[in-house]
């Protein structure tokens, strides 16, 4: 009795060895703090869960892993399984879905946002660029249009805009600069310090961002339709991690993209967008609206010069970039 006792306990705790062998726990890599900007990421943290019976869980971790900047390097040598990360914090390594920062593409809504990043992350062109890093475009992180929180006198004209410190990345960067401005690329962690210290006179962030981060808690204006374009984000996973799943988890893993984009862009347009014009009047945070002519000349000054710059600068690495230009301006509006 005393021997089938032992058979039947060593029996079940190779059972239980046998279960652990088979979980699957990836390791995610975000920063800041849990906001709208993750909430897709949380949402398939959740339904992979779900799906899996716990048997494939994301541990998300805010800065725990990687710095923001190094989180494709991360992703590239296997550090972590999945990562977010935005494109203008590194062009030279993902040139390819750069092109969806180009300031004033005119793209209206986060929907919209969400359908072309989409497609784009299917191109062979943008596959092949982010294989290098042994990255797989998994999702995007669609964000509104950026607008421009500041301190001091308030750019009412786009002369105005001559001189100002302004933390502003990709397209949006190039941009200021077009008008005279400084931009200036930090990683968001430090933007409230750099505008407290007066390092920089104003930051162009999505509204989510200037809450999470502060700059409403220093600024006193913002402008209210500049619109000069967005950022892109996407989240990568590992190649050879989504290869090594089984066929059950990478269903579910794939499976989750969609009701995680949906829930992000409801969570965003509700909770963010319902928020966020309160959060200016309380804070008596003044308004700068410009005139359609001021936007023209905006645009007029900005848009063409920055996409042809584009294509020749990406044509020259060995991207179709004009393709991928075409590619991305004929899908908007449609």
């Amino acid at each position: 009795m005393k021997k089938l006792l032992g058979k039947t306990a060593l029996a079940a705790l190779a059972v239980a060895f046998a279960g652990e062998a088979v979980a699957t726990e990836w390791n995610v890599s975000l920063w800041g703090k849990r906001r709208a900007f993750t909430e897709h990421v949380e949402k398939m943290a959740e339904l992979v869960s779900e799906k899996t019976g716990g048997g494939f869980t994301l541990n998300i971790s805010y800065g725990g892993l990687s710095k923001n900047k190094e989180n494709l390097d991360g992703i590239s040598i296997g550090a972590f399984e999945m990562a977010q990360f935005c494109a203008g914090y590194h062009r030279d390594k993902n040139p390819s879905i750069t092109v969806l920062e180009l300031p004033f593409l005119g793209v209206s809504s986060l929907e919209e946002e969400r359908k072309i990043s989409q497609a784009l992350y299917e191109h062979p062109a943008a596959v092949a660029d982010l294989a290098r890093w042994n990255a797989t475009l998994l999702m995007p992180s669609p964000l509104p249009q950026y607008n421009i929180v500041g301190v001091g006198d308030a750019p009412m004209t786009l002369a105005d805009y001559e001189g100002l410190a302004v933390r502003a990345t990709g397209g949006i960067g190039k941009a200021m600069a077009a008008v005279g401005a400084v931009p200036t690329s930090m990683s968001a962690t430090e933007v409230r310090q750099a505008l407290d210290s007066g390092v920089v006179k104003a930051v162009a962030f999505a509204p989510h961002a200037h809450m999470s981060f502060g700059t409403i808690e220093t600024g006193k204006w913002w402008t209210t339709n500049l619109n000069p374009g967005t950022v892109n984000c996407p989240v990568v996973v590992n190649t050879d991690a989504l290869a090594a799943l089984s066929d059950s988890e990478r269903d579910a893993l794939l499976g989750s993209v969609e009701e995680s984009l949906d829930h992000y862009i409801a969570s965003y347009n509700g909770k963010t967008m319902d928020a966020w014009t309160p959060a200016l009047e309380e804070r008596g945070i003044s308004t700068v609206t410009y005139t359609d002519a001021e936007l023209a000349a905006f645009r007029d000054k900005v848009a063409g010069p920055a996409a042809a710059a584009w294509v020749v600068d990406n044509t020259a690495k060995g991207l179709p970039a004009q393709e991928l230009l075409d590619f991305v301006t004929g899908m908007i509006g449609q």
